[in-house]
């Protein structure tokens, strides 16, 4: 077999074949068999390869396709493959050498140019696969997104998603098979969207306008954006939660006794790359945060229902371990057994119980006590007093 890559990755736009580069049409020329779905095969030019359609769903074409592994194949892709593209499914698979690409414009950078818009300041969201959920974040009067999505149906889905959440006023402009002959434009308010079908290739350009809620960039977001029975961690001192757990980008997170979730949504919502496990023993509350999670985009939040320590054994390594519920001596000695150095641990203690473990804790493995009192106005007769919660004590430490 020779050393060269076997695999060519060719990204391929609605203008094809004419607007195939010379590197990408010599690859096709080249190729002894060329695989895509059957849209992108249907552009191209005539070609001497054998023409191989990928199946649906995407996921059983991957066995097919490195089953050609030492043949000079071509795989077809929309615009850049590595940006919310079909690439990164396919590298996974395959060896550094084995594969290069050749990306073409995204259809991100060609909506961007069409709507003048500075593409570093502006959101980019695949939706092919994935929740109009995903988008509440980023859902701020004044934003500005480029929304890739299923189907031409999707369009009054997205429409109805941004009424919903009260930003009804945003201007929608709709693009099908952007870059190509047959490219359509269509400009309207998410509320008042026209009584058309759309086809596929198909995307949004969004800005953002409305009175709706907005969800907050700091750690602290406000108690009402999660569905809680009254277990969860209560907006100030959540916010001095995920400071001491110090989240950096693509870190993992333990969040045992979950409530509501807050602790690993806010966790998630810090970058897209973060990763959380809640470990909850309730299924209810279980349930709980996986509509809490579903409902602000963080669907990629991994619940696990079990008591810990024992819920913990298989769980992919943590950078961070929350302890909201559950403390136990036996937990704290599982976890000083089985944590990798480095680990960053932080756990709340409200009873003198639990408050004592901690202290203990301290006292044998080290790290910070920080006591947390607050206290609210609230009415006290005819005037205004102080009403104090619950002081909560705080551990954070490194194992």
């Amino acid at each position: 077999m020779s050393d060269a890559p076997w695999l060519t990755i060719v990204g391929i736009g609605e203008d094809a074949p004419a607007g195939l580069p010379p590197a990408s049409r010599a690859a096709l020329e080249a190729a002894e068999i060329v695989m895509g779905a059957p849209r992108h095969l249907a552009l191209l030019p005539p070609l001497g390869a054998d023409l191989v359609e990928w199946p649906v769903p995407f996921a059983d074409g991957i066995a097919r396709l490195l089953a050609l592994r030492g043949r000079r194949v071509v795989m077809l892709a929309s615009g850049d493959p590595f940006w919310f593209g079909a690439g990164t499914s396919i590298a996974r698979h395959l060896r550094a050498g084995e594969w290069t690409a050749l990306p073409g414009p995204s259809t991100f950078s060609l909506v961007a140019a069409r709507m003048g818009w500075p593409l570093e300041h502006t959101a980019c969201h695949g939706l092919h696969a994935a929740p109009l959920a995903r988008l509440r974040p980023a859902l701020a009067a004044g934003g500005r997104m480029i929304v890739l999505l299923r189907d031409g149906d999707a369009v009054r889905g997205l429409a109805e998603y941004l009424r919903d959440a009260g930003f009804g006023a945003s201007r929608v402009t709709v693009f099908e098979s952007v870059g190509g002959p047959a490219e359509r434009r269509s400009d309207g308010a998410a509320g008042a969207m026209p009584d058309a079908a759309f086809a596929h290739p198909v995307c949004a350009a969004v800005q953002v306008k409305g009175d709706g809620a907005a969800l907050p960039l700091a750690s602290g977001r406000p108690d009402a954006w999660f569905e809680s029975d009254g277990q969860m961690t209560k907006r100030p001192v959540r916010a001095l939660t995920l400071s001491a757990l110090a989240p950096c980008p693509g870190q993992h997170l333990w969040d045992i006794g979950g409530g509501s979730g807050s602790i690993g949504i806010e966790w998630l919502l810090a970058h897209p790359t973060m990763r959380a496990t809640t470990v909850e023993p309730r299924e209810d509350r279980a349930a709980q945060i996986l509509q809490n999670a579903a409902r602000l985009g963080m669907d990629r939040l991994k619940v696990v229902q079990g008591a810990a320590p024992e819920a913990l054994a298989g769980l992919a390594p943590p950078d961070a371990v929350f302890i909201g519920g559950g403390l136990s001596q036996e937990l704290l000695d599982w976890l000083a057994a089985h944590l990798a150095p480095g680990t960053r641990i932080v756990a709340n203690a409200v009873t003198l119980e639990s408050e004592a473990l901690l202290t203990r804790a301290q006292a044998r493995l080290g790290g910070d006590l920080l006591r947390i009192e607050l206290a609210q106005a609230a009415p006290l007769g005819g005037r205004t007093g102080w009403r104090a919660s619950y002081p909560v004590v705080q551990w954070s430490a490194v194992s």
